[in-house]
């Protein structure tokens, strides 16, 4: 009798458990297939022509640097070697409260141009990029990083599309590389090849809704002072956009950057950047009205609250794999879950990606869907990420990317 009066409860809460697991199913797919996808068959229908080279506005390069000694000296001689009238050329050093002798490396190029601006409380990059642009005297701002090496053409490629006055920003593509072959670096060099299409179509059908930190570049006279906690590369973009102006990507502006080489690394960088992103789109919620701004809350619903909400997706869909029916489809996909999880986990310690590339995507997967987890956790808890300590560091060798590549078609 007991067994029969709760029957019908089992049963209901397995069907519930289902449909749950097939709506967290369907969000996962949308995230990561579905939108770009979808912007790809639109994207298909839109083409831009290459803008004209000959058109070189006055530049200022400013790079934000933190205690960056033993890679500013290379970052600024790459900088005074790219292919830019000289006279059109401004080349500043934002040093917030550097500490290790980077503020005497800039010094020794004074002879040569280039400007240095000390701050004297450490106030984070986005501090570091305001004072820097407050001073600056180009008509446009190169937004750099002092590990990052650019393309020789990288700066005419971004300033040829502001002859169009109606483009407020343009941002370049990053090429990471790792010389180490850690499961971190594979996993970096995947995600931002797959970015890197998503913003090429996202350009094409209007405007992107966030730039790449380490290239992108905006009118001086549309720049925003931000918050100190506010992550730049992505609202900076989204002020230009409220302000009337397109955001453009340009796919021939590389920007080339070796990547963190190690889970941890790569697990506090993704926390800091994610609760950055959260809070500073907190701050131009007015994007998110869709019967004001259609693509851009489109935009921002599919590609970054989507993607930031998929760690809560993930535990429904293994949760109710374990509390739904045992249809032969979800025992597979329960195993397949499992499985996919362990290899992550042994991955911590064991380099599984030397047998094959593939098993380095796990961890590299869980390491950016865990950190947005925490991220949501920081974000209510007020954590404010301001400051920041460089990981990454200039290599000695820069791979370039294949002919093919650099080749790649202008949207």
């Amino acid at each position: 009798m007991t067994i029969c009066f709760h029957l019908p409860s089992v049963i209901a809460l397995a069907g519930l458990s289902q449909l749950l697991l097939e709506l967290c199913l369907a969000a996962i797919v949308y995230t990561y297939v579905g939108y770009p996808v979808l912007i790809l068959l639109i994207g298909a229908c839109y083409r831009r022509r290459s803008p004209n080279l000959e058109y070189c506005p006055t530049i200022s390069v400013l790079i934000a640097a933190h205690n960056e000694a033993a890679s500013i000296g290379r970052k600024i001689e790459q900088t005074l070697a790219l292919d830019y009238p000289t006279d059109k050329l401004e080349i500043i050093v934002s040093s917030d409260c550097s500490t290790d002798g980077t503020d005497e490396i800039v010094r020794s190029f004074r002879d040569r141009g280039v400007r240095l601006i000390q701050a004297k409380k450490w106030r984070g990059k986005t501090a570091a990029q305001n004072d820097g642009v407050k001073r600056a005297r180009g008509e446009i701002i190169v937004f750099s990083d002092a590990t990052t090496t650019y393309h020789p053409q990288a700066l005419r490629y971004l300033a040829a599309n502001y002859r169009d006055k109606n483009v407020g920003a343009v941002t370049g593509r990053n090429y990471y590389f790792d010389l180490n072959g850690s499961p971190t670096g594979l996993g970096s060099a995947v995600f931002w090849n797959y970015e890197n299409t998503i913003k090429t179509m996202q350009s094409r059908i209007h405007t992107l809704s966030g730039c790449v930190g380490s290239i992108y570049s905006v009118r001086k006279s549309v720049y925003t002072r931000l918050r100190d906690d506010i992550i730049s590369d992505l609202v900076q973009p989204l002020w230009v956009i409220q302000k009337g102006y397109r955001v453009v990507f340009e796919s021939r502006a590389w920007a080339y950057e070796q990547t963190t080489t190690t889970t941890a690394q790569e697990f506090r960088m993704r926390v800091r950047v994610v609760t950055r992103g959260m809070r500073g789109l907190l701050s131009v919620s007015e994007l998110l009205k869709p019967w004001k701004h259609t693509w851009v809350a489109f935009q921002l619903l599919s590609h970054k609250i989507m993607r930031w909400m998929v760690p809560f997706f993930l535990i429904g869909v293994l949760v109710c794999s374990l509390l739904a029916s045992a249809a032969p489809w979800i025992q597979a996909l329960l195993t397949l879950q499992v499985a996919f999880y362990l290899v992550a986990l042994v991955s911590i310690r064991i380099p599984l990606h030397r047998i094959s590339k593939v098993l380095g995507i796990p961890i590299y997967f869980c390491t950016l869907n865990a950190a947005a987890l925490i991220s949501f956790v920081e974000l209510s808890r007020g954590r404010r990420y301001v400051i920041w300590d460089p990981v990454r560091k200039v290599p000695e060798r820069t791979p370039t990317p294949t002919a093919e590549l650099l080749t790649s078609t202008y949207s």
